[in-house]
């Protein structure tokens, strides 16, 4: 007597399942972590806080110091004046200034403007170092004189 269709259909996910069962015994067997050094398993934090292999001892924090200071004033110096164009707001109260100089798009929030403002015009910012990137602060509409 013939199978019927559920049993033939039951017997190859079986027949499935073992193959891919054998095929994970043979990669586990392949790819043993067993037998490594303690060397090859650890892992360092350099000054900045990133994952290393390279031992404290052997690290050369002067100069990862210097590299990270550096970076953060770079970031700190960040707030002077700048000057752009709205080109995009929201009725959620968010928007984009694109500045003059480098045609970079800058975050604003309804929170920093003094004013209301609206698209294509002039304004004034400083610029803040935040954890989403760079956004706007201190708006002002410049006037045409």
């Amino acid at each position: 007597m013939a199978d019927s269709f559920s049993k033939k259909e039951n017997n190859k996910k079986k027949n499935k399942k073992l193959q891919d069962k054998q095929l994970r015994r043979e990669d586990r067997k392949n790819n043993n972590n067993k037998g490594k050094s303690l060397d090859d398993m650890i892992v360092y934090v350099d000054v900045n806080g990133n994952f290393t292999s390279v031992p404290p001892h052997l690290q050369n924090r002067e100069e990862d110091l210097a590299a990270a200071k550096k970076a953060k004033d770079t970031l700190e110096n960040v707030d002077t004046e700048f000057t752009g164009t709205v080109t995009y707001t929201n009725e959620k109260g968010y928007g984009f200034i694109t500045e003059d100089k480098t045609g970079e798009n800058v975050f604003f929030h309804q929170g920093q403007l003094e004013h209301p403002i609206s698209k294509n015009e002039k304004v004034s910012y400083e610029k803040e170092s935040t954890v989403k990137g760079i956004r706007a602060i201190n708006i002002q509409k410049l006037t045409n004189k």
